[in-house]
């Protein structure tokens, strides 16, 4: 008795502003206002296929059990995300909480570093070097920063470095709040 195969796809239009979407060899490129990403995703059993006439990327695959059906979506929403990326752009903002010391941070002039200082008075300087296509500046808010990507993943990697950098050790983190932690997640190009 063999399990039944069964076929399954979905599609995705391309998303405003996106100008150009290239599939080749199950890696997309994806391109847009805001620049380029290219995603390979030759570990996934799936096919990929783009028609530029009909602006639409199709995704299909094969599969024998429910479990594998979730790539699709997952090949699809990270295709989306691409596309919100080189279209909009990804932000987000982290907010320093802190009881007594309060955080200095130094930026580098290509916004790709962060030093924070008197993190709980340490003299220790807490140094996050930002992934590829991602920057990090001051915001007009005191005590906040701002994360900006195309790339929604590198995004979400640095900020969480960010965070972790800040991880209170050996103290009951119930009374120490005190660290750099994600306010908001939001778009560079906001809707009208």
């Amino acid at each position: 008795h063999t399990m039944r195969k069964i076929f399954s796809t979905m599609s995705l239009t391309w998303l405003d502003n996106v100008e150009d979407v290239e599939i080749r060899a199950r890696t997309v490129t994806v391109k847009g206002p805001r620049g380029t990403l290219t995603r390979s995703f030759k570990t996934v059993s799936a096919d990929i296929f783009g028609n530029k006439a009909a602006k639409k990327v199709t995704v299909e695959m094969w599969f024998g059990t429910s479990k594998q059906a979730a790539v699709l979506r997952t090949v699809i929403s990270h295709i989306k995300n691409m596309m919100i990326g080189v279209t909009k752009g990804f932000r987000y903002k982290m907010r320093f909480v802190y009881a007594h010391f309060p955080v200095n941070v130094n930026i580098s002039d290509d916004k790709d570093v962060i030093e924070i200082r008197n993190f709980l008075g340490e003299k220790v300087i807490r140094r996050v070097v930002m992934k590829e296509g991602v920057t990090v500046d001051r915001s007009e808010v005191k005590d906040e920063i701002i994360l900006e990507s195309n790339n929604v993943e590198n995004l979400g990697i640095s900020a969480s470095q960010i965070n972790q950098s800040t991880l209170v050790k050996n103290k009951d983190i119930r009374k120490f709040l005190d660290g750099i932690y994600v306010s908001e997640k939001g778009l560079v190009v906001q809707d009208d």
